[in-house]
């Protein structure tokens, strides 16, 4: 019986993934084999012995100690591309906010009380809330991942010139995107051309504060600057200069700051991009099928520390070892195994940065000695017999 502590609240159809008769799934659960969680923060907890996995569902991992879980041999999952159409879509109402003053027209009839002429009276303000259209403007999109190469396409349905920069793309979204978005050599070009700029990038240490005074100083005047990515990659402070010497026109976020609360053309939402019930779903059963297939087999699916890696089933017996990515390590592995009189069917072995992760698959079921053999190498980190012995 494989045992899943849950956080937060995780969408019903992502639990009902896992079968009843094969996992305990709780809240309680004192010595889980994984945790399922969305945005409870792990930094300052101490781990279970019994932990091999935990699955984020979601994109983001800030909330999780990679490091630490890699050096423990504790994989981690996550969603990338399960809450991409839910961020596209709110990309595209902050395109609308960002072009039409809709949200300052909203607040101005909040304000008014019941009276006789309210119509001829909006006639009259309605020029102040006037606005431009996106039809025709330039779209630069910046990194064109899941989310990135769905906002670009979006753009070009929405009749708009779609330019965009990401010197990492990868093969599957080259495919995604539309051979009508014009590939930019550097992010200089696309913030001198771009009417509107939407920023999908990670948090890395190239990406922190990328959106400064310098990259902004070229800048399209008039342009809309759209962040549903993360808030670190913005230099807050260069946003405001730049807002006051109006080469941007707005800056809509997803990702409110001390700084720029009440700035009269900043708009801010509450971290709401994937905040829809359609996304929490995608998310819960994308994770919940990673998780079972690796409790059940020792595969790996978008994993964020760990190497992707599968290996269909060719035995019963299956042993998955995860050691420190050095020269040898293999050898020493399957020459344990051969000394024990153990035949290798099949196996599979993969890196990672300093982790490297392997799948055996085994004649016949390991003894315990040769199980402790393998351990006692030194470079390994833990070990794992899947199946029935």
């Amino acid at each position: 019986m494989h045992q899943i502590r849950t956080y937060n609240t995780i969408s019903v159809k992502g639990l009902e993934r896992f079968p009843r008769e094969a996992y305990e799934v709780a809240s309680e659960i004192p010595h889980p084999d994984a945790f399922l969680i969305r945005s409870h923060k792990l930094h300052d907890m101490e781990f279970p012995d019994t932990l091999k996995a935990i699955g984020r569902a979601g994109a983001g991992v800030n909330n999780v100690p990679l490091d630490r879980c890699s050096q423990q041999g504790i994989v981690v999952f996550n969603a990338p591309g399960a809450n991409a159409n839910a961020v596209k879509e709110l990309v595209l109402a902050g395109m609308l906010l960002g072009s039409r003053d809709i949200y300052g027209g909203m607040k101005y009839v909040e304000s008014l009380a019941p009276q006789d002429g309210l119509d001829p009276l909006l006639e009259k303000e309605k020029k102040r809330f006037a606005g431009t259209e996106l039809i025709g403007k330039t779209l630069g999109v910046v990194g064109l991942g899941n989310i990135g190469s769905l906002v670009a396409n979006m753009g070009l349905a929405l009749g708009m010139k779609v330019i965009g920069y990401d010197p990492a793309i990868s093969v599957e979204a080259a495919w995604r995107l539309s051979s009508d978005v014009e590939k930019m050599d550097n992010l200089n070009s696309l913030f001198g051309r771009a009417d509107y700029v939407s920023l999908h990038l990670p948090v890395l240490e190239a990406t922190r504060g990328l959106i400064n005074d310098s990259l902004l100083a070229g800048a399209r005047r008039g342009q809309v600057l759209l962040n549903f990515a993360r808030g670190e990659i913005v230099d807050t402070a260069a946003i405001v200069r730049a807002l006051a010497d109006e080469r941007l026109h707005r800056y809509v976020c997803d990702f409110p700051a001390n700084d720029i609360l009440g700035h009269p053309k900043i708009l801010q939402m509450p971290h709401i991009g994937a905040s829809t019930g359609e996304a929490e779903e995608n998310c819960a059963v994308m994770v919940a099928d990673q998780l079972m297939d690796f409790l059940e087999h020792g595969n790996i699916r978008n994993s964020v520390n760990f190497p992707n890696i599968e290996l269909p089933r060719t035995t019963p017996v299956r042993v998955t070892i995860t050691n420190k990515n050095v020269p040898k390590v293999l050898n020493s592995i399957t020459g344990v195994i051969a000394d024990h009189d153990i035949n290798i069917v099949d196996m599979l072995n993969k890196s990672r940065g300093d982790v490297a992760y392997n799948i055996i698959d085994l004649e016949a079921c390991p003894d315990p000695t040769s199980l402790d053999a393998l351990r006692a190498i030194d470079e390994v980190i833990n070990l794992r017999v899947i199946g029935s012995c």
